[in-house]
């Protein structure tokens, strides 16, 4: 059974409803992206961030592999093909007792996944500010 905060970004991942994604984050929620090597704190940022994956990640070929959950967090597998590029990753989820997101850290593979997404949502935030 998912925990309500990870059934709550599913439903944000269909739906692409921002609103949704500003409800679920707590205010000091913390992004660590795969390519920037400072952590993203608090949530205006952090939406910038996740909302700018769901445009470039979230396509046709979009989907979770496997899930791993614990008490106040969770790991979703996921992978995507952007431009033939095969993208694995993972999603590192913590939530607080509110059930509001504090960190979500994303890693992916292999390096030309990493590499294409670095310049995809660097154009992306770009447009988003």
């Amino acid at each position: 059974m998912r925990p309500r905060p990870i059934e709550e970004w599913h439903e944000i991942v269909r739906s692409r409803d921002l609103k949704r994604l500003e409800n679920l984050l707590a205010e000091d929620a913390t992004f660590v992206s795969p390519v920037v090597h400072t952590p993203q704190v608090g949530r205006a940022i952090t939406m910038k961030y996740l909302a700018g994956a769901l445009v470039v990640l979230n396509n046709e070929h979009f989907h979770y592999l496997n899930e791993w959950h614990g008490e106040r967090s969770s790991v979703l597998e996921f992978a995507t093909k952007i431009d033939g590029v095969e993208i694995n990753g993972v999603d590192l989820v913590f939530w607080n007792e509110a059930g509001r997101i504090t960190l979500f850290k994303v890693m992916v593979r292999p390096l030309k996944a990493i590499n294409m997404l670095h310049q995809m949502m660097g154009a992306q935030l770009a447009g988003a500010r």
